[in-house]
């Protein structure tokens, strides 16, 4: 029989904790939705930057869930459970849409017009045959853009949507995280203390995933610029997959 949580010591319980939440970082869904936010960056220290962003939101929606299911002795219930991955899965799918209409809007042989005809307004893709592009606008760090950047890479900027897609996935992944735990830990501060653990373990792990993930859209940025813009669309493609997948599989849960 294997041993519990309670038996095999404080020390190494909060181990497996830190362990956990490192390993917890490596699942798919967390790892194709933080893909998909890396891929427009072009800074190896702001891609792993983002990690550190995911986790803090995952990190903080644990803690407060932890901190009710702990003090009130409850779980989410798994209709509510199910619905928040439904929701992630919804997210992911956003996630790679919103990716695939930022690489287009920055090719120089594609433009969205839009057009009205008989009182009604439509937009569509068009796109140039090679060689006759807009052409590109060099940025302050020297890579080309369709057009000039009207927005600012503010760290404050950058923050927002991973840590809202962590914030996600800890409400999504803390049913049965919290459920663990209060069959297992029978003290408030040392269930708390193992999920803050835990998270510190997801962060870290993120910040390792996120900073490897975004290597290959680091280097080819600024001098492969179509292969970079390859990639960004390959990871929305895949993002818009994957969560499709991952809401069809959640929809039986349902029933």
């Amino acid at each position: 029989m294997d041993p519990s949580f309670t038996s095999i010591g404080v020390f190494a319980l909060l181990g497996l904790g830190l362990m956990f939440g490192l390993k917890h970082a490596t699942e798919v869904d967390h790892v194709v939705a933080v893909s998909t936010i890396v891929s427009e960056h072009r800074n190896i220290l702001r891609a792993a930057f983002v990690g550190g962003l995911w986790g803090a939101g995952h990190t903080a929606a644990l803690v407060i869930v932890g901190v009710l299911g702990l003090v009130f002795r409850v779980a989410i219930p798994l209709p509510v459970a199910n619905w928040l991955e439904f929701g992630v899965a919804l997210m992911i799918i956003s996630l790679g849409v919103l990716a695939v209409v930022r690489v287009l809007r920055k090719r120089p042989d594609v433009h969205l017009h839009r057009h009205s005809h008989d009182g009604q307004s439509h937009v569509h893709i068009h796109f140039h045959e090679q060689g006759t592009e807009h052409a590109p606008v060099v940025t302050a760090d020297h890579s080309s853009e369709a057009k000039p950047s009207s927005h600012s890479h503010a760290i404050a900027q950058i923050g927002f949507k991973p840590l809202m897609v962590g914030a996600m996935h800890g409400l999504a992944g803390s049913a049965a995280l919290t459920l663990l735990v209060l069959t297992q830990i029978q003290s408030v501060g040392l269930g708390l203390l193992y999920l803050a653990l835990f998270g510190i373990g997801s962060t870290l792990g993120m910040l390792l995933m996120s900073g490897l993930i975004g290597l290959p859209f680091a280097l080819s940025a600024r001098r492969l610029s179509r292969f970079n813009h390859a990639l960004q669309t390959v990871a929305g493609i895949l993002s818009v997959a994957f969560g499709l997948w991952y809401a069809y599989e959640t929809a039986f849960r349902f029933h």
